[in-house]
């Protein structure tokens, strides 16, 4: 770049036409928001687009080769590349159908993998120890703890599941748009300003205030409609919920409404996955007594629901009329005390592909704060995911991962986007050895072979459950793939 100095700064003048990189930035900004509205700004921006990929592309210009490098042009990744758009009067223009067209891991090499088998098998495990007649909800809030929403609930619904629970009214809205018609209840009272979204797309919520209630049953009434609900119950939990001694009084306050419908009646355990079962027995108590002081007050509870997946693998005098199977619809115990009672299957694997590798001399250190110190004859390998992706930092060399069927650990501080592991490149006698190569698959969860990384361990070292871990993995960055 030519220039002159500038007299107020001593820097140098940019040349005529110098564009800097914010205001290259703020052009782009402008430019999606004329983009949709304005035909001639959208025509004048792709003309200017074709002059740019002309510049590159063209082949006529020898900029390439002298830009790029010998044999640029001549390349195999130039050939690949070309194929992604066409050329016109000498002129390149990519085709934004062909560049979508690439798979999301082909984007970046991360992804999680879920098994709709496993949670058929799982929601089919669950129903068959259900008493006749007892319904099964599949819970598919947080995106399916992390698994998919919409994917989990029709496989559910294709598996026993009669009913869906979610935990807002957007969860519930995006299931009916993908035509889910099965049942959906919202487990909490969602606010009033959301009313017109819960008759619009027939989503019931659970209630436990009066005005809210009233209003409901007034905006029902007003397009002649019903308006169905679950009445939430405090039982002991003590989140949400009508107290389990006050039921009848708030029954009367406002059931006299000829809209308001009472479809079911449910509450919640807070200790269904304890060793300890005293306060669980007094939550089952509290909540028996509820429902029989609706039925005796002449109001029908409807459909009468408790169990978690604790409580309805371990208790099966509390299935009631409905369970509600959530953590384990997607293949993980409640607790310790489930294990012998029920086989489930994880349905989702984490993966990724080696994007770097490196031999790192002894005492060098790697990543941030240099915590670990490379011993010698190790290979360093890079993956593309950190805990901007879910790979929570506090596993930090703590964890191991799979590759090529063995255990390989890994080492220095999860960064947001990356982390590293460690491969003993020393031979022993009877230990396996191996030699990364970047593009290799790594597994983060799963299994390969008989070993297996599994989410229990890194709730383990977190001090947490499945459900935190599963959400914060599937529901980051990462492209979902179902098989």
């Amino acid at each position: 770049m030519t220039s002159s100095l500038n007299g107020f700064t001593g820097r140098p003048r940019k040349d005529p036409g110098f564009v800097s990189a914010g205001q290259a930035m703020r052009q782009s900004e402008t430019a999606a928001r004329f983009a949709s509205s304005d035909p001639s700004y959208q025509q004048a921006a792709q003309a200017r687009a074709r002059e740019a990929n002309a510049r590159i592309f063209s082949a006529s210009s020898g900029a390439d080769s002298a830009t790029y490098g010998q044999g640029y042009r001549t390349s195999a990744s130039g050939a690949a590349i070309l194929s992604y758009g066409s050329t016109t009067d000498g002129s390149f223009s990519f085709n934004p159908e062909k560049l979508e067209a690439i798979p999301e891991v082909e984007r970046r090499w991360s992804w999680v993998e879920i098994d709709l088998n496993a949670i058929r098998f799982n929601a089919s495990m669950v129903k068959s120890r259900l008493s006749p007649g007892t319904r099964l909800m599949a819970v598919v809030k947080a995106d399916g703890y992390g698994h998919g929403a919409v994917q989990c609930a029709k496989t559910a619904l294709n598996s026993g599941a009669e009913y869906l629970g979610v935990a807002t009214v957007d969860e519930a809205i995006e299931l009916r748009e993908a035509r889910v018609f099965a049942p959906i209840l919202v487990l909490a009272e969602p606010p009033m300003s959301a009313i017109p979204l819960l008759l619009g797309y027939k989503i019931m919520p659970a209630i436990y205030s009066p005005e809210f209630a009233i209003s409901y049953a007034e905006a029902a009434d007003a397009i002649g409609c019903r308006a169905p609900f679950h009445l939430a119950v405090n039982t002991g939990m003590n989140r949400i919920g009508v107290r389990y001694d006050e039921v009848v009084p708030f029954m009367q306050q406002v059931g006299f409404h000829r809209a308001l419908e009472l479809v079911g009646t449910f509450t919640h355990y807070a200790t269904a996955d304890c060793a300890e079962t005293l306060d669980f027995q007094i939550q089952t108590r509290h909540f028996i007594e509820a429902v029989n002081a609706l039925r005796q007050a002449g109001f029908n509870p409807g459909i009468v629901h408790a169990a978690n997946s604790a409580a309805a693998i371990r208790y099966p005098d509390v299935q009631f009329d409905m369970v509600r199977l959530g953590i384990s619809l997607y293949g993980y115990y409640p607790c310790p005390e489930a294990f012998t009672l029920i086989e489930l299957k994880p349905a989702m694997r984490v993966k990724a592909r080696i994007t770097d590798t490196r031999l790192v001399p002894m005492s060098e250190g790697v990543s941030y704060g240099l915590h670990y110190r490379s011993p010698g004859s190790v290979k360093i390998c890079t993956l593309p995911i950190g805990y901007g992706d879910g790979l929570r930092r506090g596993l930090s060399s703590k964890i191991d991962f799979l590759c090529g069927g063995a255990r390989v650990r890994q080492v220095g501080n999860i960064c947001m986007d990356q982390c590293m592991f460690e491969v003993d490149m020393r031979s022993f006698g009877t230990r396996q050895r191996i030699d990364p190569q970047i593009g290799d698959v790594v597994t983060i969860i799963g299994e390969e072979g008989d070993a297996a990384v599994t989410v229990e361990a890194m709730c383990e070292v977190l001090g947490t459950i499945p459900h935190e871990v599963t959400i914060g993995l599937g529901n980051s960055r990462m492209p979902r793939l179902y098989r």
